[in-house]
């Protein structure tokens, strides 16, 4: 895309015709930061790491990123999410996102083998950044878990077995759209606002920060923090200046 932009061949082309093309990007195309950023990280790599040009980027300034609050359910809202789910498997599996604070892609490929009842804790396998963690289960969960296994028929070493393998990734985000729009929900409900709502609700219960940053497998805290500015439960409790007057 960019050298077509240009119209010039890789060796031909200036930072001047960078410039061009991010706003080319962001005014006539309506790419959004992140997908700019996409973009000028692949041209990055393709001139630095295979042409070993370093200087096509010095005065290069990515777009700021947007900072979009986490959409986080209400607990009553994560409730009518579940009673309003078709079917024991996909019931179960949006009761682990929300309980263990998975991301969709960890938990569609959990296996029986990393969950512990006795501990109520199960075992994340190279989670994202490649890093193996523990999570919490429910005790809720754990009896749904055995019931649910106790029940299926497929003989398979994955928690949600689908056609020899696993549930993918575009399966639960069905799920979880379906169960949404089911529940007349009005809120953009997907898999990662599960998470968001176990991180947002473990804080507003009390939970150290740190502790849930650990749960979560972020690498920073930054991170973990985000969902210190969307609990509302915390805002509420904050009096008004003017019911002071």
């Amino acid at each position: 895309m960019f050298l077509d932009f240009a119209k010039k061949t890789p060796d031909q082309v200036t930072q001047d015709d960078l410039k061009l093309f991010i706003a080319h990007l962001m005014s006539e195309l309506y790419y959004k930061p992140s997908s700019v950023n996409l973009a000028l990280s692949a041209i990055r790599f393709y001139y630095e790491e295979i042409l070993k040009l370093k200087d096509m980027f010095i005065d290069i300034k990515p777009p700021k990123m947007e900072k979009k609050l986490p959409i986080v359910l209400t607990k009553l809202e994560v409730k009518k999410l579940l009673e309003s789910t078709k079917g024991f498997k996909h019931r179960l599996l949006i009761e682990m996102m929300y309980s263990s604070g998975l991301r969709v892609s960890e938990c569609v490929s959990i296996k029986l083998n990393d969950l512990d009842f006795d501990e109520k804790m199960a075992r994340v396998v190279s989670g994202k950044g490649k890093k193996d963690r523990n999570v919490i289960l429910s005790s809720n969960l754990v009896d749904h878990i055995k019931e649910y296994v106790s029940q299926r028929k497929e003989d398979s070493p994955y928690l949600f077995p689908s056609r020899g393998t696993h549930l993918s990734i575009r399966q639960a985000q069905g799920v979880v759209k379906g169960a949404a729009k089911e529940a007349g929900l009005k809120k953009r409900v997907f898999c990662h606002a599960l998470r968001s709502s176990f991180a947002t609700h473990l804080l507003e219960a009390g939970t150290d920060i740190r502790v849930i940053q650990e749960l979560l497998g972020h690498a920073n805290l930054s991170t973990t923090e985000r969902y210190t500015k969307v609990s509302t439960e915390q805002l509420k409790k904050v009096k008004s200046p003017l019911d002071s007057l």
